[in-house]
């Protein structure tokens, strides 16, 4: 006998049942926690750094120290001193014999190192009272000089005097004339001995000049510069000026 199968015998489900498995993750080991070391401020210098600057700012400051060049003593003006004996013309050229200037002086001033005399003539000294003369060879309009005028026993009024020293003085007219200020002053020297100041402020030209009267004699001490000159030396024309005095008796 044949045997049937039954359909559902041959299509009869078989329930499977299905197990959706989580694949298992390993345990994880937790990271490993590193100890944190503070981390200085951007500022901070580490040791080694700031021996380094130390170091480069000495080496700066020796190298500025040993290329920067003192003040010169060069730079710093000289002088010699001047014994004038207001001679006569016709004793013009000294007393003669042993006799020295500084014995005999009846003024003195003092003249920068450098600077060379000028040779008065007798002709000179007779017309204008000239006595000597020193001027810088580099700029022969710097200059300085005396003059001196016999038979004066005290000062007149300052405008008086200083328009009487123009009348012998062609440059010091010019001077006066083209000035744009002059001032005058009076002050007194050793023993209460007056002496007249002027200061003339021209357009191309400055003047000092100091005036006195001495042993019967008007004495007249003059430190003329082109401006040009006198805006670079001033510190040292004033001390020629101020340098001037007589001497022996008043």
């Amino acid at each position: 006998m044949a045997t049937i199968f039954s359909p559902s015998a041959l299509f009869s489900s078989t329930t499977t049942t299905t197990t959706t498995t989580t694949p298992t993750k390993p345990p994880q080991t937790p990271p490993s926690t590193k100890p944190h070391l503070p981390i200085p401020p951007s500022d901070s210098k580490s040791p080694l750094t700031t021996t380094l600057t130390t170091t480069l700012t000495a080496t700066i400051l020796a190298t500025t120290i040993l290329t920067s060049s003192p003040p010169s003593l060069a730079d710093t003006p000289t002088y010699q001193l001047y014994y004038g004996t207001a001679a006569s013309a016709a004793n013009y050229g000294g007393y003669g014999g042993n006799s020295s200037k500084k014995d005999s002086a009846e003024y003195i001033y003092e003249v920068p190192d450098g600077w060379k005399e000028r040779l008065v003539s007798k002709v000179e000294k007779g017309t204008n009272g000239t006595d000597s003369e020193f001027y810088n060879p580099k700029k022969k309009s710097e200059r300085e000089y005396l003059t001196f005028l016999a038979g004066f026993r005290q000062l007149a009024p300052k405008d008086a005097v200083l328009n009487n020293l123009a009348l012998s003085d062609v440059y010091l007219q010019d001077l006066i004339a083209s000035a744009d200020s002059v001032t005058s002053e009076e002050r007194k020297g050793e023993n209460g001995q007056v002496y007249y100041v002027y200061e003339i402020d021209g357009v191309g030209a400055h003047g000092l000049i100091s005036v006195t009267c001495a042993n019967n004699k008007l004495y007249a001490h003059f430190v003329n510069a082109p401006t040009p000159e006198w805006n670079k030396d001033k510190d040292m024309l004033r001390h020629v000026h101020e340098s001037f005095k007589t001497v022996g008796s008043f």
